[in-house]
C-alpha cells in the first residue's frame, strides 16, 4: 500500500488579511498541506520563520516596509531548503525576474483557483517549479539569451577547465547568480555550486570574484 505524502508545511507573508484569509481556507481542503503561520509584514516573517521551520513561505511582492523580493533575499541563504514563492498580482517582467534574481522558486498569481494553488504547492514535492507556463517561458528566454550573448566561443576556454565549467564560469563573470546559471544551463543549483567550488580549486582562488577576474582577462589576452 502506498504511503500517505508527509504534510508539506506552508508560510504566508501577505499583508491584506483577506488574502491570508482565502489561503487558509483553500488549503485547508488539503490534508497533506498545513498552514504553520501567517504574518502581514516581513519583519514578522523574520522574526517567525525560524520558529515555525516551514518547507514552503508564499510571499507577496508589496509589502509595506520591504519589498517581498528584498525579504526573499534575506531568506534565501539562511534557509536554503525552504522553497520560496511569489503570491502576485503583479504581472511586470521586471518583478518575475526580480523575485528568481533574488532567490524565489517560484511565481504564483493570486488569481489561481484554489484546486490550481493545491496542485502547484503539491508539485514541489517532484521538483516542478511553481510558475505559470507563460511566465516560466519568460524567465528561460531571457536567462538563455544572457547565456547566448557570454556563452565562451572556440579558444576563449579555459584549458584546465572542462567544458561545463568554462560555461558556468562565463555566465559567472557575467554577473549570474546560481539559480540564473542552473536555469540557462538546465542543471540544478547544487550542480551549479559544486561547479564553481571545483573551478575556484583548479584557479587556486578564494573568491567567485578572482574566478571571473582571470576568465575575463584570459578571455580578452588571446593570441
Amino acid at each position: 500500500m502506498n504511503e500517505s505524502p508527509a504534510v508539506l508545511r506552508v508560510f504566508l507573508v501577505e499583508d491584506h488579511a483577506l488574502v491570508r484569509a482565502a489561503v487558509r481556507h483553500a488549503l485547508a481542503k488539503a490534508s497533506d498541506l498545513e498552514v504553520v503561520g501567517d504574518v502581514s509584514t516581513a519583519e514578522d516573517a523574520l522574526r517567525l520563520v525560524p520558529e515555525v521551520r516551514p518547507h514552503v513561505i508564499l510571499v507577496d511582492i508589496d509589502l509595506p516596509g520591504m519589498r517581498g523580493s528584498e525579504l526573499v533575499r534575506e531568506l534565501a541563504p539562511r534557509f536554503p531548503d525552504v522553497v520560496l514563492v511569489m503570491l502576485t498580482v503583479s504581472r511586470e517582467e521586471r518583478d518575475l525576474l526580480d523575485a528568481i534574481r533574488s532567490g524565489a522558486r517560484g511565481y504564483l498569481s493570486k488569481d489561481l483557483s484554489p484546486d490550481a494553488l493545491i496542485r502547484a504547492l503539491r508539485d514541489i514535492r517532484n521538483h516542478v517549479m511553481p510558475m505559470s507556463r507563460r511566465d516560466a517561458s519568460l524567465l528561460i528566454s531571457r536567462l538563455v539569451e544572457a547565456a547566448g550573448r557570454h556563452r565562451p566561443v572556440g579558444v576563449s576556454s579555459l584549458p584546465e577547465l572542462t567544458a561545463r565549467e568554462n560555461e558556468v564560469l562565463a555566465l559567472l563573470a557575467d554577473g549570474m547568480t546560481d539559480r540564473e546559471i542552473s536555469v540557462a544551463l538546465v542543471i540544478s543549483r547544487r550542480t551549479v555550486e559544486s561547479h564553481v567550488r571545483n573551478i575556484l580549486e583548479k584557479l587556486a582562488v578564494q573568491s567567485r570574484l578572482d574566478a571571473a577576474r582571470i576568465y575575463r582577462h584570459r578571455s580578452t589576452n588571446i593570441p
